[in-house]
């Protein structure tokens, strides 16, 4: 029921409800400036209590972010992907501190986005807006909030953040598996890592929870079913489903990886301490590599190698849809927005290639048209 009664020099509505155990409450507004503006709000009101989405009180944006996350994300995801969800909770609560979910307009998110894009990279704003967004759409379902005030916002973001994927080309490549092969020790597998991620792609992760059995030496294949969780040393879940593959490797590589076989371990890649090389420690060898190859590359590490991977295929013109299964991405947009930089760099020898072919079209074309007339 609705009350309205004169505050000032504007309007004031009271509305009452029932919870399920029948407990009464009240919420009220003031500040109307006419009673049909009150009675509007009103209104609204009702409609939420007909629909058992009003409440006494609601929680604050980053109490409800943190509450869908527990319910319906944490279960699904790495520690990884975790941890990003817990950095974007502690921007909430500096954003927007104590301030109710429901009392958030769109010029207060698009204000929140603006603040956050003068530091951020375009990938990083894309991405933190995806799963706001998606808190937001939880909300409404919840009846927590009305409507969607992420919806049709503007994103910015700081192009100088802007990370441009970094990878070696031919004469590099050829360079840093030179070195590597060099002094190349079974006892001493990061060399080993390193040049198998050259080859396939392949994550740090996926790499480091290869057993004998994911490697087919008469199919010249490599399944990726699994990846290694550092912080527990075990076998974990693959990122996500699409990165559960078979790729095709070549025999250079096969080659490589069978005399680790004579450690006689299952671990494709344990060493002689019994350990799986780590992060740091490959990343270690592989600055020691490039500096031994004469190639400076800041910021150049294990997951560069990666992009490397893909340079190379795509430097030697095989399709981006085979590339984007062979990496495990999960569609093709993945695959072009993350190296749509690399991408760019490479499209002029696309256009000389299609120049030479449409050229040597119009020989063709030339040379038929000159031979049939000089019959006549």
């Amino acid at each position: 029921m609705a009350t309205f009664r004169k505050h000032g020099k504007g309007w004031q509505v009271r509305v009452s409800w029932y919870d399920d155990d029948g407990k009464r409450h009240y919420t009220s507004k003031a500040g109307f400036k006419t009673k049909t503006d009150a009675k509007a709000y009103a209104l609204e009101l009702e409609q939420r209590k007909m629909t058992h989405t009003l409440s006494k009180k609601t929680i604050t944006f980053s109490e409800y972010f943190w509450e869908w996350f527990e319910t319906y994300k944490q279960n699904k995801i790495s520690d990884v992907t975790s941890n990003l969800y817990r950095i974007i909770r502690n921007v909430l609560i500096n954003a927007f501190g104590n301030k109710k979910i429901d009392k958030i307009t769109r010029r207060d998110y698009q204000l929140f986005l603006n603040e956050y894009g003068k530091t951020h990279a375009k990938v990083t704003v894309k991405k933190v807006h995806s799963i706001l967004k998606a808190t937001v759409k939880s909300a409404i379902y919840d009846g927590v909030v009305i409507k969607d005030f992420t919806h049709n916002v503007e994103l910015t973001w700081n192009d100088d953040k802007t990370y441009k994927v970094e990878y070696l080309n031919m004469s590099e490549i050829n360079k840093l598996i030179s070195v590597t092969k060099e002094k190349i020790n079974r006892h001493y597998t990061s060399r080993y890592m390193i040049l198998t991620a050259i080859y396939t792609g392949l994550r740090l992760s996926e790499i480091a929870a290869l057993t004998w059995k994911d490697i087919n030496f008469n199919w010249k294949t490599i399944e990726i079913n699994k990846s290694w969780d550092y912080h527990r040393n075990t076998f974990k879940d693959t990122k996500n489903q699409s990165s559960k593959r078979i790729i095709r490797i070549n025999d250079e590589l096969l080659q490589l990886l069978s005399e680790l076989k004579q450690n006689g371990n299952e671990l494709v890649f344990l060493n002689q301490f019994k350990n799986i090389p780590t992060s740091n420690a490959v990343n270690k060898t592989l600055r020691k590599l490039l500096k031994e190859a004469d190639i400076t590359k800041k910021g150049y590490h294990f997951h560069s190698l990666r992009h490397t991977h893909v340079a190379l295929l795509l430097y030697n013109g095989v399709d981006i849809y085979a590339i984007s299964k062979r990496l495990g991405h999960s569609d093709l947009t993945t695959t072009t927005r993350k190296y749509a930089y690399m991408i760019d760099e490479l499209k002029s020898k696309s256009d000389d290639h299609i120049e030479d072919v449409l050229d040597d079209l119009s020989k063709k074309n030339t040379s038929d048209f000159v031979k049939k007339n000089q019959k006549y």
